[in-house]
């Protein structure tokens, strides 16, 4: 049997409707991925989920927009700032079959699960390695920005990657559509939870 792990990505409150950086479909993609867990959690060796969590008190590298608008591309309005309502996960996210929890982007600019640590301090690297995990299943927000960064650096350690499509929601249709190519030109399968 292929060992497999399910990374979450990003599925708080700041990327759902009404956040900061809100996605339409983003809570739909949070009950979505809770009914596939119920269903499909005992298919993965681990559930890995993970948060933005920036700290309060500076731009994260420059990634918040301070002195200037926010270009959506390498800055953004502040969002999901550690401690506070927006970078909880959204409430119809059911976290009780998440094993592992990563943080990303203390201080600094993340996209990708990959950049991030386990409450343990554990590097996503080193955690993959140590549970022998073959295969990578991925689900969350945003299609176009840490789904597509955390899909590529999942491919590029050599893994067998699928994206879940039914559970996963973008900032804009055309980038979303043009990460998705990306992906799958990367040799990422795109597949449906149910198949």
């Amino acid at each position: 049997m292929v060992v497999a792990a399910l990374f979450i990505i990003d599925v708080q409150n700041d990327f759902t409707e009404g956040g900061a950086l809100g996605v339409e479909g983003g809570a739909a993609v949070a009950a979505g991925i809770t009914n596939f867990l119920w269903a499909n959690a005992g298919h993965y060796c681990v559930i890995i989920a993970s948060r933005d969590w920036h700290e309060a008190h500076n731009d994260n590298g420059g990634h918040f927009a301070t002195d200037s608008e926010p270009n959506f591309v390498d800055t953004w309005p502040v969002h999901c700032v550690a401690g506070t309502y927006g970078a909880e996960y959204h409430a119809a996210l059911n976290t009780q079959q998440i094993s592992t929890h990563v943080l990303k982007g203390q201080g600094v600019p993340a996209y990708s699960i990959f950049e991030g640590v386990t409450d343990d301090g554990e590097a996503v690297p080193a955690l993959l390695d140590r549970l022998e995990i073959e295969r990578i299943d991925i689900a969350g927000l945003a299609t176009d920005y840490c789904v597509l960064e955390s899909a590529m650096d999942a491919v590029a350690t050599g893994r067998t990657v699928a994206v879940l499509t039914d559970m996963i929601a973008g900032v804009a249709p055309e980038s979303s559509a043009a990460a998705l190519e990306t992906m799958k030109k990367a040799g990422i399968t795109l597949v449906s939870g149910d198949e």
